[in-house]
């Protein structure tokens, strides 16, 4: 549902774009690009964040499924 890449500085998580901007208010303090957010290394990873991109990103498979 979603990909991921760990780099030195941070840790990225490719949600799609219309997660990420579905979610823009719950990214605030995160750094965010096209389809993209970047968490910092040495914090967390905010699980009930990316808990909630699953979510979305389910509901979009299942919403093109249904076509």
């Amino acid at each position: 549902m979603l990909w991921f890449a760990a780099f030195a500085d941070h840790c990225s998580v490719f949600p799609t774009a219309a997660v990420v901007d579905a979610l823009k208010d719950d990214l605030k303090g995160y750094a965010a690009s096209k389809g993209t957010v970047h968490f910092p290394l040495d914090k967390p990873l905010p699980a009930a964040l990316v808990k909630k991109m699953i979510r979305l990103r389910l509901a979009q498979t299942q919403k093109k499924r249904s076509r």
